[in-house]
């Protein structure tokens, strides 16, 4: 590649304002946006997984959106494949692509040169991993994790079961935790980025989370988890996500519903503070606070600025 292909991104933490100044910024660039989200791939979880609404994409293409259905698998490599396939299909077509999410492994995957499939694999070992965790629990394997590797232990959700198993087997494999395997290569960009962090105080981005979590109960997130109940969707990756699970647990009459509520909203605030753990450990970021966006407009200016100086592109609106 005799010049690398430009890339915004912007990541950060559920609820911070990432989709408005995506679409703010898509206009003044000429861009189309990627999803970065794991979840958002699935069709027909729409509300729980916050999904962008037709009519506020502004005619803005979005893409990596209801490509899956909620019983198939989704992997880090197979997004890493798609979304750079996506980056030059719109390169191509003179336009800026834009990357926006907060599942920071899999953006960190797309714009760094990680070789994932480079770590040996033991699938006995795995299926045997696999029937472990039917037998003890996915919290009780996340332990065992947590006492080999607790760097990728602290990354890795408890539910998110299959990434627990692959941080196993790479020790059992190689006697090396994930985080040094991983720690070890010396990934470069391979794009010219544009790598924008948006953060915004504890209490304040806590709020809005909560606040989220109630109107997705009243836009009807109790009906379309119950549709995916009802067809039978059980042990399977999408059914793992925050806003799903909880819910789970209500209609499988393990807790109430105010108490369902409850745990949606300290999960989506403990998986907040992740995200940003994982972003400010893992990544060169141009951190912006939206604490105050009483003037959003002066702050989408001082962003533009940033994007304009490090990609060297110019607003065709503005």
């Amino acid at each position: 590649m005799d010049s690398k292909q430009k890339l915004l991104v912007i990541i950060g933490p559920t609820a911070v304002g990432k989709t408005k100044l995506s679409i703010e910024l898509a206009k003044r660039y000429n861009g189309e946006i990627i999803s970065g989200d794991s979840m958002q791939i699935y069709r027909g979880m729409d509300i729980g997984t916050a999904k962008i609404k037709h009519e506020e994409m502004e005619g803005i293409a979005h893409h990596l959106i209801d490509i899956k259905e909620p019983d198939e698998s989704f992997s880090v490599a197979e997004f890493q494949q798609l979304v750079r396939a996506k980056i030059s299909d719109i390169t191509s077509k003179g336009k800026l692509p834009i990357i926006v999410g907060g599942t920071g492994l899999y953006i960190q995957a797309v714009i760094y040169d990680y070789q994932f499939s480079e770590a040996p694999a033991d699938e006995e070992f795995r299926l045997q991993l696999e029937e472990r965790a039917k037998e003890i629990g996915n919290e009780a394997l996340h332990q065992e994790l947590t006492k080999v590797d607790p760097e990728s232990a602290s990354q890795i959700h408890p539910n998110n079961v299959r990434r627990v198993i692959r941080a196993l087997e790479i020790f059992h494999c190689t006697g090396k935790i994930m985080s040094d395997y991983q720690n070890n290569q010396q990934p470069d960009l391979l794009y010219e980025t544009a790598l924008i962090g948006l953060t915004m105080e504890r209490d304040k981005l806590y709020e809005r989370i909560n606040m989220r979590v109630d109107m997705m109960i009243s836009e009807g997130l109790l009906d379309e988890v119950s549709r995916l109940h009802r067809q039978g969707l059980r042990d399977c990756q999408s059914i793992q996500a925050i806003g799903y699970k909880e819910i789970y647990d209500y209609l499988d009459g393990k807790v109430g519903l105010d108490l369902a509520i409850e745990n949606l909203k300290q999960n989506s605030r403990r998986y907040a503070k992740r995200q940003l753990t994982w972003f400010r450990n893992k990544m060169e970021v141009q951190w912006f606070d939206m604490t105050d966006v009483s003037n959003l407009s002066k702050k989408i200016t001082e962003i533009s600025q940033y994007v304009e100086g490090k990609l060297q592109v110019k607003s065709n609106t503005y």
